[in-house]
């Protein structure tokens, strides 16, 4: 029923983020996701960009593979994400988006808004995006492959 291998995903969010964090967290539990909470723990004011690095360098330190960001917009939690060599955070505010984000740009982080999508959307693209694998087809790779050496500063 689940796309890829989701051994542990990393989850994180700032104060904006917290509710809709464990209802995502809920869900994870029902489904027999193993996860890692990097916090935030309580609604007290506090910076997204901290728990953005803490589940980026999960996913980068092989402790987790894939991570779920949340802030009130998702913007700004998922530029600091996509700052990491290696991550590829997706912001996504339907489940066409997460599954092509899955399917054409193998993104390892899912961004949500809180402020933006509701709770039952935001578990039909949490969903959408575990049922999806990246697909190996050979156009995808390669853009992947050139993503790659951007983050490396190797541009062509």
């Amino acid at each position: 029923m689940y796309g890829e291998d989701f051994k542990i995903i990393a989850i994180g969010c700032d104060h904006a983020g917290f509710d809709l964090k464990n209802i995502i967290i809920k869900y994870l539990e029902q489904h027999n996701f193993i996860y890692k909470d990097y916090g935030t723990y309580d609604k007290n004011s506090c910076d997204y960009p901290d728990y953005a690095k803490l589940v980026c360098e999960s996913i980068i330190n092989n402790k987790s593979k894939f991570g779920v960001l949340i802030c009130n917009t998702g913007i700004g939690i998922s530029i600091c994400a996509n700052k990491f060599n290696g991550i590829r955070a997706a912001l996504c505010n339907n489940s066409f988006v997460a599954r092509m984000s899955r399917e054409h740009n193998n993104a390892n982080v899912l961004a949500v808004g809180a402020g933006v999508i509701g709770k039952d959307l935001a578990l039909d693209v949490l969903k959408t995006f575990l049922q999806t694998n990246f697909s190996d087809e050979l156009r995808h790779v390669k853009r992947i492959d050139k993503i790659k050496k951007l983050e490396n500063k190797k541009s062509e």
